[in-house]
């Protein structure tokens, strides 16, 4: 007769809930069970222990052995639970004295048929819960320096499973200062200068990188739609701190995916993530889902970019899945047994071609659309997801004389990294006066900081009654004329401000 128990943790969307290895040792028949909700490879946990014990030279308790994972109500996936399982037997029989105190001290990995420990995916989730319990780790070692470096935290590693048994203290791993990629540098990104001529659609970015405002660009192909999307992230500022933490922990959950690589290398990334999806993804690959709880593409792009090129070709399911996300900055996955929240804090920019060809309202080549195809083409994107994108823009192609012109002008070119400094600035502006972007502001907080002058108020109304602006559209033009006015270092919305915003609704005029 023994008992012991072993602290881990599961996985469930971004939440990674305690779990305690219980493991009862009693008199009777063989056998080996695992309860408490274990998915398969869970429950074949049974057959890596009964090998590694072996082949290190400890004995499987003769007599029932009962492993509850609790709470048992609580769905348990993946190979990390096959260490807390193994060292749970151990120290119920006697065979070996934990050198840990167990009530805070979790553990982690995958046993190997000799007892090795191989990689375990999403372990940055479960190392950042469990720091915030001062909970003391020890996880595989061939995972352990990253995780370390990515959380900060020092941490104990394990590389076989007779570590343990040979009485040596144990290698903690110390956290190093993180090496950052050439590719994760905002300096390293596309420069917009590179983009010729379109005045237009490089104030629209720098105006929807100031303010967090989504972005529609309609224009013919080659325009340049992609191009300026490409370059949208580099106009951001680095990601701080606590959002890198949990971008990367949004990454450390998607690679978790069944046929992921494992060992991954896992990293604080320091710029914001620019995810570009294909038309034909399905609607759980956007906003997340599947039978195993996984974030899509929506939560990937958190407090980053997600482009959607080509967006009529879109399911219209998927679309319309977006327009939660778009208001609350948050996915809520809902299926029979499981629920999960993930994060979705992104600025939507999307590209479309004028019609099914792309050269409506152009001369040569002349568009030989007929109107009912058109407007079965404009009808894919609705006017509820149009009225959520703050910034309408209708880009005209490119001439050959601006693209191929190479002569000195006496405006410099707008570049990334000067434009990146006046986002910088306006964002800061925003955070001082309300603590958040102005694309993030409730109505009554649109109200109080984005109220016009007299004058520019009078031009909204007008315009409003014109063009049949809802009250969600007005409230987002008032606040991308907040965002313009930031830019110029003003407190005041002057009508300018208004004006210029209400001309960047182009899809509603």
């Amino acid at each position: 007769m023994g008992f012991a128990e072993v602290l881990s943790r599961a996985q469930l969307g971004l939440v990674a809930p305690l779990v305690r290895v219980e493991v009862h040792l009693g008199s009777g028949l063989p056998s080996f069970t695992i309860v408490g909700l274990p998915a398969p490879v869970v429950r074949e946990s049974r057959e890596r222990v009964r090998a590694a014990l072996a082949h290190c030279g400890y004995e499987l308790p003769a007599g029932r052995i009962t492993v509850n994972l609790a709470p048992a109500d609580l769905p348990k996936e993946g190979g990390r639970f096959d260490l807390p399982i193994a060292l749970g037997i151990l120290f119920a029989s006697g065979q070996l004295q934990s050198p840990f105190e167990l009530a805070r001290t979790e553990f982690y990995g995958e046993l190997g048929l000799t007892g090795e420990l191989k990689p375990v995916p999403g372990l940055l989730l479960a190392a950042l819960h469990a720091a915030d319990r001062d909970h003391v780790l020890v996880v595989p070692r061939c995972s352990a320096t990253e995780l370390a470096a990515v959380t900060g935290k020092a941490l104990f590693a394990l590389a076989h499973l007779q570590e343990l048994a040979s009485g040596a203290e144990l290698a903690v791993v110390q956290p190093a200062p993180r090496q950052i990629d050439a590719s994760e540098v905002p300096g390293s990104l596309l420069d917009l200068r590179d983009v010729r001529g379109q005045w237009q659609g490089k104030r629209a970015l720098l105006i929807a990188a100031a303010g967090g405002h989504s972005l529609l660009m309609e224009g013919p192909p080659g325009s340049g739609k992609t191009m300026l999307a490409q370059r949208l992230p580099g106009l951001l500022p680095p990601l701080k701190s606590a959002e890198a933490l949990e971008v990367a922990a949004i990454r450390a959950v998607a690679q978790s995916l069944p046929g992921a690589h494992a060992g991954q290398r896992m990293c604080l990334p320091q710029a914001p993530p620019f995810r570009t999806p294909h038309h034909t993804a399905s609607a759980h690959a956007i906003v997340g889902g599947g039978t195993i709880l996984q974030p899509g593409e929506a939560s990937l792009a958190h407090h980053g970019v997600l482009f959607l090129d080509e967006l009529p070709e879109f399911d219209r399911r998927v679309l319309e899945a977006l327009r939660e996300p778009l208001e609350s900055g948050r996915v809520t996955v809902a299926r029979a047994n499981q629920r999960a929240d993930y994060p979705a804090s992104f600025l939507l920019v999307a590209a479309m071609n004028p019609c099914p060809c792309g050269h409506a309202g152009q001369v040569r080549p002349a568009c030989r659309c007929q109107p009912a195809q058109i407007e079965r083409y404009r009808a894919r994107i609705s006017g509820p997801l149009l009225d959520r994108i703050d910034l309408q823009l209708r880009l005209a192609a490119v001439d050959a004389a601006t693209l191929t012109d190479t002569s000195a002008t006496s405006a410099p070119e707008l570049t990334t990294s000067g434009a990146r400094d006046l986002v910088c600035r306006a964002r800061q502006r925003q955070h001082v006066r309300q603590g958040k972007l102005n694309a993030h502001l409730q109505a009554a907080e649109t109200m109080r900081c984005c109220m016009p002058e007299n004058a520019a108020l009078e031009l909204l109304r007008r315009a409003a009654t014109q063009h049949g602006h809802s009250a969600r559209s007005q409230h987002r033009i008032l606040r991308v004329a907040r965002s313009i006015a930031d830019l110029q270092d003003r407190e005041a919305v002057l009508v300018a401000d208004v004006g210029e915003a209400l001309s960047l609704r182009w899809q509603e005029r």
